[in-house]
């Protein structure tokens, strides 16, 4: 049976100068210089750096951002529309990742209301779900999870143009990790979730796994059950890190 090809993202979030275009041409160099990885590989740099990352001319790094504005264009001083991010040169977006839910309130409308202004723009989303610690404690992560996942997705969705991002609010950025067993199941519950949904191609949508990824626990992560990739956060801003992490995918 077909399995979904993986990605591997790298999220920057408010990180990254000029200067940092150094790590993606030194991740450029150890993509083509270490044994093949059967992955897709993206970074998300801050907005600032989209167009110049994407004209560097790094054929084997996708260029992506990290949010967008549900409209086209208007009265929305500070915000950036999908359409501009292709004009820029990016490929993917990420949308509801939990620090936007968190730190700018967005719902699972505004979600699907984003995801439908990047389709429309031709462009690939990235949507994010993931339950705090306290529902986690409560035993809520299913009804949390797929929950968001229900509304966040707009009928738009296919395996062509969206990801979906599993990332627990209490792993990102904090050392711990569900195990691997806890992965799979959500994983599983979501590959479910989306067969129901969209039928036989719910089954070749990407589900990657975010929190705390590292090079010392990809590779068991990489390989749980429906985990077809990575949303990696602080170990993206190293090359050597992000391609420790891309290793997983290395024969």
């Amino acid at each position: 049976m077909q399995k979904p090809h993986p990605l591997v993202a790298g999220n920057w979030k408010m990180n990254g100068v000029t200067a940092s275009h150094a790590e993606l041409e030194a991740l450029s160099t150890l993509l083509k210089t270490d044994s093949p990885a059967e992955c897709e590989v993206l970074i998300c740099p801050p907005a600032t750096l989209i167009a110049s990352s994407s004209n560097m001319g790094l054929s084997a790094i996708k260029i992506g951002a990290q949010d967008c504005h549900s409209e086209v264009s208007g009265a929305h001083t500070g915000d950036i529309s999908a359409v501009m991010l292709k004009d820029a040169g990016a490929d993917y977006v990420i949308v509801g990742h939990s620090e936007r839910r968190a730190d700018h309130d967005e719902s699972s409308d505004l979600i699907n209301a984003k995801t439908k202004a990047v389709h429309n723009a031709g462009l690939r989303a990235i949507v994010c779900v993931g339950e705090t610690d306290a529902e986690r404690v409560a035993g809520d992560t299913s009804t949390v999870v797929l929950g968001q996942l229900l509304v966040s997705l707009p009928d738009s969705c296919t395996s062509e143009n969206t990801v979906i991002g599993y990332e627990p609010v209490w792993a990102i950025g904090t050392g711990k990790t569900p195990t691997v067993e806890d992965v799979a199941d959500i994983h599983t519950e979501i590959r479910t979730a989306l067969t129901e949904r969209f039928g036989e191609d719910g089954a070749m949508f990407r589900i990657i796994y975010g929190g705390s990824v590292k090079p010392s626990n990809a590779k068991e992560l990489m390989a749980a059950l429906n985990v077809d990739g990575a949303l990696v956060g602080g170990a993206s801003l190293k090359a050597t890190d992000f391609n420790g992490i891309i290793a997983a995918y290395r024969a």
